[in-house]
C-alpha cells in the first residue's frame, strides 16, 4: 500500500485524469449527436453504455500495450509517406467522422424530406455499434497520452475510470443543452469535422498541435453562447419575419413562411 502514500503517483494519476477528461471531450460531442437519434427515453441508456464502452476499450488498450507498440511499425508507403496500423485505424476513424459528420449536417439543415430519416427511427443497436467502432479511434489518443505519462498500469486504469464517470455526469447537461439550442448542435458537428480532419493528417504522421484544436472550439463556443444571450434578449429578423428566439422550434416554421 506503498503507493497510497506515493506523492509522485497521485499527481500522475491527477493529472493523468483531467487530461483523460479534457481528451474526451470529442467522445462526449460524438455521444451527444448520435444519441440525440434516439426515443427521448432510450437516451440516457445509450449514453450511459457509449461510455462504459468507452471505459472498457480504453481498459482493453491499456492491458495489451505490447499490441499497441506494434502497432507503430510500418506497414506500407502513401505518396512517400508510411502509414502503420494505428495510423491505418485514425485515417478509417477520421474518414468515418467526416462522412459522418457531413451527413448529420446536411440532415439537420436540409430537413427529413432532402436528409435522412427523423431521429426517432434510429436503431438503438445501431448507434451502440458506432459509438463502439469510433471509440477505438478515441481510445487510442487518450491511451497513448496514458502510457507517456504514467509508468503503472494501475494509475492509468484508476484514470480512466474516473474520467469516464466524470463525463457520465457531464453528458446528461451537455446532451439537453444542445437539444434546448439546435445551433450548438451544428456547432458541434461542426467540431467532429474538425476533429476528423486532425486524425486523418496524424495518420499520414502529422500533426495539428492538439492545443490549437481545444483553443478553436473553445473561442467557437465562447462565440456561440454570446450568440445565444444576444438572441434572447433582442428579437431576429429572418426575412422581415421578427423572432423572439431563432433557437426554438418556431424557426423553421416563421422562416418558411417568410420564403
Amino acid at each position: 500500500m506503498d503507493f497510497l502514500t506515493n506523492p509522485e503517483i497521485w499527481v500522475s494519476f491527477v493529472t493523468l485524469a483531467i487530461l483523460e477528461i479534457v481528451l474526451g471531450i470529442d467522445n462526449i460531442i460524438f455521444i451527444t449527436v448520435l444519441t440525440s437519434k434516439l426515443p427521448q427515453e432510450e437516451r440516457r441508456r445509450g449514453q450511459i453504455i457509449g461510455l462504459s464502452v468507452a471505459m472498457a476499450m480504453r481498459i482493453l488498450l491499456l492491458l495489451s500495450i505490447n499490441w499497441l507498440r506494434g502497432l507503430t511499425t510500418p506497414l506500407f508507403e502513401v505518396f512517400g509517406r508510411e502509414l502503420t496500423g494505428e495510423g491505418l485505424i485514425l485515417l478509417f476513424g477520421g474518414l468515418f467522422l467526416l462522412g459522418k459528420a457531413t451527413w448529420e449536417i446536411h440532415g439537420s439543415l436540409e430537413g427529413e424530406e432532402h436528409g435522412h430519416a427523423a431521429a426517432a427511427t434510429a436503431s438503438f443497436g445501431a448507434v451502440i455499434t458506432q459509438i463502439a467502432l469510433i471509440d477505438i479511434v478515441f481510445s487510442l489518443d487518450s491511451v497513448i497520452t496514458a502510457i507517456g505519462l504514467a509508468e503503472e498500469i494501475g494509475v492509468m486504469i484508476a484514470a480512466v475510470v474516473v474520467a469516464v464517470l466524470v463525463m457520465m455526469v457531464l453528458a446528461r447537461p451537455i446532451s439537453e443543452f444542445v437539444e434546448r439550442h439546435p445551433t450548438i448542435k451544428i456547432l458541434a458537428l461542426s467540431f467532429l469535422l474538425l476533429i476528423g480532419v486532425s486524425l486523418v493528417v496524424e495518420a499520414f504522421e502529422g500533426e495539428i498541435p492538439k492545443g490549437y484544436i481545444y483553443f478553436a472550439m473553445a473561442f467557437s463556443v465562447f462565440v456561440e453562447m454570446l450568440n445565444i444571450r444576444y438572441r434572447k434578449n433582442r428579437p431576429v429578423d429572418l426575412h422581415g419575419v421578427s423572432l423572439e428566439d431563432a433557437d426554438g422550434p418556431a424557426v423553421a416554421a416563421a422562416a418558411a413562411g417568410g420564403e
